[in-house]
Order: C-alpha cells, then sequence, then structure tokens
C-alpha cells in the first residue's frame, strides 16, 4: 500500500512538472524572436522608471531627479551595449555611433515633440516643485539647475571633440571623460546628503524594495539588449546589419527616454524632461564612451563632426530659450524636429 502511495506521488509530480516544462520551452521560444526582445526591453525599462519614479519623494526631488537618478535609468541600456560591444572588440566605432545617435535623438526629436505636444517650460509656475520654497524662488533655483546641466553637457562634448582630434580615443583619453563624468556625480550626490541634512531627512528602508525591483528590471534589459545586439549581428536581412547597429541601437535606447518625457510633460514637470534628457547625454558622453576607451580604441567614425556640431547647437538653443524666458517655446520644438531629420538625412541616407 506504501509502495503504490509513492509510485502515485511520483506520477503525479511527474504530470505536473511535465505541463510546467513545455509551458517553460513554448515561452523561451516566443522569447526567441526579436519583436519579443524588444518587449522585454520595453516593460523592463518602464519597470525601471516606475520605480525610479517613486524615489523622488524620498530625497531625490526636482532637477536632481532628472540629472542624477533618471539618466542611470533610460541610460543603463547604452551602458550594456558598450559592455556587449566591449566583448567582440574592435567595435569602438559602434559604441561611438549608438552613443550620438542616442544624444541627438534626445535634445531634438525628444524634447522637440515634447516641446510641441507640452509647451516644455522650464519651470511649474502654478505650484513649487521644492518643498518649503515659494514659487518665485523655486523657478529660479530651477532654472540655474537646469542651465548648470547644459553647462556640463558643453564641457562633456567640447571635451569628448578636443579629444578625438587625432581621429582615436585611446586609454587615456576614456581616463578623462571618465573622470569628468564621475566628478559630476559627486557634486550631485554632495547635493543631496546636503539637503537631507537641512530637511532633517532620514533614510528610506523602502527603497531598499525598489533597488530590488530595478535590478531585476536591470537583468532584463541586459538580456533584451545582448540578444538584440547578437540578432542584429547574424541576420541575413538584406535591409539591416552588423554595420546598422549603432544606428539602430541608439535609436531603439532613446525609447526610455520617450517614456520619461511623455509621463512628465503629461503632469507638467517639463523640469524634469529637460534635465532627464540632458542627464541621459551624460551618460553617453562621456560615460559609455569613457568605459569603452578604457578597454579598447575607439576609431572615429565619419558623422562624428555632424552630430557633435548638432548635439552643440541643439544644447546652445535649449540654453539661450531658458537663460531669456524661463522655456522652451513651442516654435523650438519644429527647429529641434527639423534637425533631427537634417541629421538622420545626412548620416544614414548620404552614407
Amino acid at each position: 500500500m506504501r509502495l503504490s502511495l509513492k509510485a502515485a506521488s511520483v506520477i503525479f509530480t511527474f504530470s505536473l512538472a511535465r505541463p510546467v516544462s513545455s509551458h517553460l520551452q513554448q515561452l523561451s521560444v516566443y522569447l526567441a524572436h526579436p519583436l519579443a526582445q524588444i518587449g522585454v526591453f520595453i516593460v523592463a525599462s518602464a519597470l525601471m522608471i516606475w520605480r525610479l519614479q517613486a524615489i523622488e519623494g524620498k530625497g531625490f526631488e526636482g532637477t536632481v531627479l532628472g540629472t542624477l537618478i533618471m539618466p542611470y535609468c533610460s541610460g543603463f541600456a547604452n551602458l550594456v551595449f558598450a559592455f556587449v560591444m566591449s566583448r567582440a572588440g574592435g567595435k569602438g566605432s559602434t559604441v561611438m555611433e549608438n552613443c550620438i545617435v542616442n544624444n541627438v535623438t534626445n535634445l531634438t526629436l525628444i524634447l522637440g515633440l515634447s516641446t510641441l505636444f507640452f509647451g516644455a517650460a522650464a519651470v511649474n509656475n502654478k505650484k513649487s516643485p521644492v518643498k518649503g520654497k515659494a514659487p518665485v524662488q523655486a523657478e529660479r533655483l530651477n532654472r540655474l539647475d537646469l542651465l548648470f546641466t547644459l553647462v556640463a553637457l558643453f564641457l562633456f562634448t567640447g571635451t569628448l571633440w578636443a579629444l578625438s582630434k587625432d581621429g582615436v580615443l585611446d586609454f587615456y583619453d576614456g581616463l578623462v571623460l571618465v573622470g569628468l563624468f564621475v566628478f559630476w556625480q559627486v557634486l550631485h550626490v554632495f547635493e543631496i546628503l546636503k539637503n537631507n541634512v537641512r530637511k532633517n531627512r532620514g533614510f528610506h528602508w523602502s527603497i531598499v524594495v525598489d533597488l530590488v525591483l530595478i535590478g531585476i528590471s536591470a537583468y532584463g534589459v541586459y538580456y533584451s539588449v545582448d540578444y538584440l545586439v547578437d540578432w542584429v549581428s547574424q541576420t541575413k536581412n538584406p535591409y539591416i546589419g552588423a554595420k546598422d547597429l549603432g544606428w539602430l541601437s541608439g535609436a531603439l535606447m532613446v525609447v526610455p527616454n520617450a517614456f520619461i518625457a511623455l509621463y512628465y510633460g503629461f503632469i507638467g514637470r517639463q523640469d524634469i524632461v529637460v534635465t532627464s534628457q540632458v542627464g541621459d547625454g551624460h551618460i553617453c558622453i562621456p560615460m559609455c564612451i569613457g568605459l569603452f576607451a578604457l578597454f579598447d580604441k575607439i576609431t572615429i567614425p565619419g558623422f562624428f563632426q555632424i552630430g557633435i556640431y548638432t548635439i552643440a547647437g541643439a544644447a546652445a538653443l535649449h540654453f539661450v530659450c531658458i537663460l531669456l524666458m524661463g522655456r522652451l517655446p513651442r516654435l523650438l520644438g519644429v527647429v529641434l524636429v527639423g534637425a533631427y531629420g537634417v541629421f538622420i538625412y545626412t548620416g544614414v541616407v548620404q552614407q
């Protein structure tokens, strides 16, 4: 009797395990498709953004959120892409293409469309985004933060332009770029610590749960990017291939930035819209390019100059508008979207 019960339990266990294993096999088949991996990338990025947005009320506020926190979310895929490319070796030009396309798209297409649809003002005049600050004072602080972030963009982009004049980025060039980025991030960390001391604010343990979810979504981003890179590199499709990897990856990896711009533009927090897009550019230039150059030389691609000029020109327009008007006027959105079209035509059609 005991033997028969034991045998029955074994049979029952196998009967349960078989459908589970078959479902897992079907799931792996479904995931082994580029469109499914793009879906994984989008879902993982959305989850990461959701939890990072929740951190805003736990000591990371306003433009600090857009400059220090959100870029690691939206720019994480670019860091993963640089890591994946470093394993193959000799892919420095592809990483450069990815970063240039990402930055140009953020500063022209994403900010241009958000300006057209939401009238991307730099500050919220109806309600102070900084607790305990009068609206006028908060407006002035946000404007200064935005201008400071754009100054950093000029510094990083100008440094990259100067270092690339010999046509190659080597270990020491990468060291300079990474050092600049680390110093920039340390400034913001100390700013957060000072704000927490002023407000007598302690540590929120719920951030640990947020960080766990962010870690899960980060793995999802890594898994999808790794798969898509392999697929594009090996596909026999006549329209796309390994030569287009930098452009395709750069276009895909602005999707998280579009999520951020759509959400914060809709709720009227255009200060975060602007700083998140500019801050994401800091992840690519100088961080991604600098990290890759530490391990492998980067040969400067042919469209590098037009990309740098587009980034610098868009940043200059943002700086002037915010300095003089405190906002990005809707007309500027038309100019930015047009500039993106020129960049795509020059870099893709004419190449």
